[in-house]
């Protein structure tokens, strides 16, 4: 055998070898793989429930009373007690602790506050001075009914002095007399705590005495206005969540409703009013609800220099107003509706000052106990769920 055949065939040799031995490691690495794990999904967490939206609950406390009728008595009293200056702080501060308790506080200006330039008057035609009005600021009244009959007791001159001094009490709504046909025609819409509320006045007459011609807008006077008064009603419950009227109506010294009374109370609910808040008799009236309103008829005197017990005993009043708004929808609601006496005292027509009827004794008013339950029977017997006491 050749020497030259046998190297190649030594070469071929060491190919196979090796070719044997890469597919022996190929097939081992095969073998040796690792195993294919497989893929894990983490689920999504589970969203949390949206919570349902929570009721918004606005709420604001009303508190009324009635005239402020000044005799000249009265002022004339205030006036020995101011030394030169017509003070009625201490005849007026026995309600302060009632009323702070309250966001909104009304009562009725009976005798026009035109002020001493004027010159003061007493009955049958009345101005007042204005530092009554001082007081009934101090102690917190933002609400003021102006529509009387005596709201033109000094004419037109005494309404623009009225306006000109309640125009610089700041935080005070009036209602009832105007300087403009445009005010008269304003429905003005104000807010408390996030409750807006639209406050109304109007009386039926001014003991025979009318405005000047072309000037019908000095006072609100409903009869043969019935129908304006209820439309302004209605847009007013358009535009707020509360309309208050103040009505000046009624026959003196009746402790029950006329039919007149009763008949526009119910149009005024229908119509939207909220609550009626009534004056004019002197004496105090039932208190009623007509479907979701409530009425209070008569409020008599809160201070005056009358004679009679029946009219120096007032009715004063509080009630909450809620409004809640759930799913975009508001529901107003007229609650807790508390009701209590007042009593103006006075002796030889000086020294007079308000009382609650739960500081009075039998000095200062003999037989007030026995007088208490026959005006709070009056005030409750319209309707028994009407609270008597819980002002404070």
């Amino acid at each position: 055998m050749s020497d030259r055949n046998i190297v190649p065939k030594a070469l071929l040799g060491i190919l196979l070898i090796l070719l044997c031995i890469g597919i022996g490691l190929r097939m081992m690495r095969t073998a040796v793989q690792e195993p294919k794990v497989s893929a894990v999904t983490t689920p999504e967490p589970t969203p949390e429930p949206t919570p349902e939206p929570t009721p918004e609950v606005h709420t604001a406390k009303l508190f009324m009373a009635g005239d402020g009728l000044l005799h000249g008595a009265v002022y004339k009293d205030a006036y020995r007690r101011g030394n030169g200056t017509y003070v009625f702080d201490e005849m007026m501060e026995g309600i302060e602790p009632i009323v702070r308790n309250y966001d909104l506080r009304y009562y009725n200006q009976e005798s026009i506050l035109g002020g001493t330039e004027l010159g003061l008057m007493t009955y049958p035609l009345f101005n007042s001075p204005q530092e009554f009005g001082d007081t009934m600021v101090r102690l917190g009244f933002n609400l003021v009914s102006l529509a009387n009959n005596h709201s033109l007791d000094v004419g037109e001159t005494g309404i623009q002095r009225s306006m000109e001094y309640w125009r610089k009490q700041p935080g005070v709504v009036t209602a009832g007399t105007y300087t403009s046909f445009e005010e008269q025609a304003e429905i003005p819409v104000h807010e408390i705590n996030g409750i807006t509320y639209t406050f109304l006045s109007y009386t039926y007459g001014c003991n025979g005495l009318l405005p000047p011609a072309g000037k019908e807008y000095l006072v609100n006077i409903y009869p043969g206005h019935e129908e304006e008064m209820l439309e302004k009603v209605r847009e007013a419950d358009r535009i707020s969540d509360v309309v208050m009227i103040a009505m000046h109506w009624g026959i003196e010294y009746s402790f029950e409703p006329s039919a007149e009374q009763r008949q526009l109370a119910q149009e005024l609910a229908e119509a939207g009013a909220d609550i009626i808040i009534g004056s004019h008799p002197h004496v105090i009236q039932p208190v009623e609800r007509i479907g979701n309103a409530v009425c209070f008829y008569s409020f008599g005197n809160m201070i005056s220099a009358q004679l009679e017990t029946q009219n120096l005993t007032g009715l004063i009043a509080g009630l909450t107003i809620t409004k809640t708004t759930d799913h975009g929808n508001t529901e107003i609601t007229i609650s807790d509706i508390h009701t209590d006496l007042i009593y103006t005292y006075y002796a030889n027509h000086i020294n007079f000052r308000l009382y609650p009827y739960d500081e009075l004794n039998d000095s200062i008013l003999p037989g007030y106990q026995e007088y208490y339950k026959r005006y709070m029977d009056i005030v409750t017997g319209g309707d028994e769920t009407i609270q008597i006491g819980g002002m404070r």
